[in-house]
């Protein structure tokens, strides 16, 4: 085949392509020239000029020849490239109510806030997940961060568009981070109004929201969205004063949900502030299924993972049914209790409200008994930190249980915890100055530590022998 008759094939191809986009050209813009309301406008002049070029560049194409078809391609191009410029011009051209307050753009999907305000539902979301609790445009604090679709907006952007020849661009392509679909927040709300329902119906919808909340992190911040979604969910807990009107099953399922919603970092701070929370939740310690009581013990340690609400729940008196679930030494609830415990403790006045609470005779009872002794005995360490908590160390016989484990334990941490307590043992009380010197003559268990400690078991160990032998030397010099 010879190379001219290829070169013909090539550009009938061409030829052929290009026909087809140009008539798809001119449909389009014909369509909106006969639609457009307002065509005496410069934008509806935009639409005939570019019909008029797709008119010339088909009748060039038809009349054929290698130069007029040069020129209809580009004159397609050079139309294409005008359709663009024009497609530019009327964004910049929309209405001022059609734009976002926030990104100044065309919204492609408008919704509504609380406040009444119409935003395009990415950025909106972006500033609600930024931890932002008032309206951009009005600066009012949101009743509730549920959004709307604005149908009415989407609709008249969509005809402003129609009528200016151009396509709605529709939403933008990203992720639904939530993942949740109108009907999984028409369902949200259904099973909050059951929970003023009929009992059977306040159990199933528990233990739909348990199971929910469990496997969905999106339905957790569902509850972040309205402030009165958790007093909604407690409603059955709150109507019952007598505890023992509750419903075991109900009062578990209740209680899982709040653990589940306290592990979403952004439902921290407005779990444990909602006024019936915490009452609620130390109610459930003191009377609940063993269950309950765990799941109790957790939701406090998960909620007291910020400072602010360590002493919230302190100052509501937490740390005594945690102490007497800690005595009571259930294998279930020991190391939820005991994670409670240590998180609460880190404040100073916490330290002091265990104290009071029995803490230290608890502690070290299941430490004798050898229960839990990693977690115990790093509350205990905490808690040598205070005065009384100290003096009840030694009169409660900790400085032989705390010399005994460090002999049989080959745990680093528990031995620098147990040396820990010694030294502030032995800064306070002079009296249990006797029982180490006899330890430590016998089995050299504190220059053991200075030997084989971590650095800071070896320091402790270190000035308790120090004390010890100053206190020798001035006996000798007396």
């Amino acid at each position: 085949m010879a190379k001219s008759e290829v070169f013909e094939g090539d550009q009938s191809v061409a030829v052929a392509k290009v026909t087809t986009e140009l008539k798809k050209e001119l449909h389009r813009l014909v369509k909106a020239i006969v639609e457009d309301s307002s065509s005496e406008d410069e934008n509806g002049f935009g639409c005939i000029d570019r019909a008029n070029q797709t008119l010339q560049a088909l009748k060039e194409l038809k009349e054929g020849g290698g130069k007029q078809r040069s020129s209809s391609i580009k004159r397609l191009n050079d139309s294409n490239r005008n359709n663009n410029e024009s497609s530019t011009s009327v964004w910049d051209s929309c209405p001022q109510e059609f734009r976002c307050p926030l990104s100044k753009e065309l919204m492609r999907d408008p919704v509504i806030l609380s406040t009444g305000q119409t935003y395009d539902r990415p950025f909106i979301q972006k500033w609600l997940k930024a931890g932002n609790r008032i309206c951009p445009r009005t600066q009012q604090v949101l009743s509730h961060t549920i959004l709307t679709p604005n149908h009415l907006v989407r609709d008249m952007i969509t005809q402003w568009c129609k009528t200016r020849g151009v396509q709605f661009p529709g939403p933008l392509q990203y992720p639904e981070e939530d993942g949740l679909t109108e009907a999984d927040r028409d369902l949200f709300i259904s099973l909050l109004k059951k929970m003023s329902s009929t009992q059977s119906e306040q159990k199933e919808a528990a233990r739909t929201l348990r199971s929910l909340t469990k496997r969905m992190p999106s339905f957790r911040a569902l509850f972040g969205e309205s402030l009165e979604a958790i007093p909604q969910l407690l409603t059955p807990l709150a109507q019952n004063k007598s505890q023992t009107e509750i419903h075991p099953d109900l009062q578990e399922d209740l209680i899982t949900t709040l653990l589940n919603l306290s592990i979403h970092d952004n439902n921290k701070k407005l779990v444990a502030e909602t006024p019936m929370v915490i009452p609620l939740l130390l109610d459930a310690l003191r009377s609940g299924t063993i269950e309950t009581r765990s799941n109790a013990a957790a939701t406090l340690f998960t909620l007291s993972a910020l400072d602010s609400n360590k002493s919230l729940i302190g100052k509501a008196g937490a740390l005594k049914p945690l102490i007497d679930l800690l005595e009571e030494g259930h294998p279930l609830a020991m190391k939820d209790v005991a994670s409670a415990i240590f998180n609460l403790c880190i404040t100073h006045e916490n330290k002091a409200r265990a104290v009071r609470d029995g803490g230290v005779r608890a502690l070290l009872n299941k430490i004798k008994n050898r229960v839990h002794v990693d977690e115990l005995l790093a509350i205990l360490a905490m808690l040598s930190s205070n005065q009384k908590a100290v003096e009840e160390m030694g009169d409660l016989g900790a400085v032989s249980c705390l010399l005994s484990l460090i002999k049989e334990t080959n745990c680093a941490r528990n031995k620098e915890n147990c040396i820990a307590v010694l030294y502030t043992i032995c800064y306070y009380d002079r009296t249990k100055w006797k029982e180490m010197r006899e330890e430590e003559s016998n089995y050299g268990t504190l220059s053991q530590i200075v030997q084989n400690g971590t650095s800071r078991a070896k320091r402790k160990a270190s000035g308790i022998l120090d004390r010890l032998n100053r206190a020798i030397n001035l006996t000798h010099t007396a």
